[in-house]
């Protein structure tokens, strides 16, 4: 049984595509940093669980280890715990700048980097979920966009080294997806995209032969930007 590990898997896009990939015949670790949120999950997907802070390098190395030990092995990760906090450059307190940093991009990394290994074995796929305000000027969300711009570079850049052992990275960038984190921008929910819209990404990226690389995915919000 082919398996994959989902960071951030307890609620939002994680737990959509999470949703996806059991449905799709995966055996599944998720992570996240609330037990209560993961145990709903479990309950609900019959998964492994990982209480984990991905902004802890232990913690990453942890999570991946416990999902081998449980699984056998690795096919595909997703990088999707993220935390935004929405502010103006001048108005943007380092330790908000700081955190958003450590766990849009250097999580994503350190999850990576521990998994890399696993994924060699299986030719696996990296997903990365990064967001459109990585790809164009987002007034509100500078610190949030500099961190998802980063994880773009990042993913295009994997995808490119890990070419040659098989392994693929895709990020995707959506706009305003309906989840908690996109409540402060005021935009009403039913006009957001869906978190299983960017789990349907996600399945069709996972079919395509391993000839097709996709390394960047914007899915666009119709009526706005972002």
């Amino acid at each position: 049984m082919p398996s994959a590990l989902v960071t951030g898997g307890s609620s939002g896009i994680g737990l959509a595509i999470a949703r996806m990939l059991r449905d799709e015949g995966y055996g599944l670790t998720l992570a996240a940093r609330r037990r209560e949120r993961l145990e709903a999950a479990q309950e609900e997907l019959a998964c492994t669980i990982v209480q984990a802070d991905v902004s802890s390098e232990d913690d990453c190395t942890r999570m991946v280890a416990e999902h081998v030990e449980r699984h056998g092995d690795l096919d595909v990760l997703v990088n999707s715990a993220g935390v935004g906090i929405a502010g103006l450059v001048g108005d943007t307190q380092t330790k908000h700048w700081d955190l958003q940093q450590s766990v849009n991009l250097r999580g994503a990394f350190l999850v990576t980097r521990a998994a890399l290994p696993h994924l060699r074995t299986t030719r696996g796929h990296v997903i990365n979920l990064a967001s459109i305000a990585g790809t164009l000027p987002t007034p509100g969300l500078a610190a949030y966009g500099a961190a998802k711009a980063a994880l773009i570079a990042l993913t295009r850049s994997l995808d490119r080294e890990e070419a040659a052992h098989g392994v693929r990275a895709s990020a995707l960038c959506p706009g305003f997806v309906d989840t908690p984190m996109a409540e402060w921008s005021g935009v009403p929910g039913n006009t957001m995209i869906q978190p299983q819209d960017c789990a349907e990404i996600v399945r069709a990226l996972l079919r395509l032969s391993p000839h097709a690389r996709v390394p960047v995915v914007v899915i666009e919000r119709a009526g706005g930007d972002v």
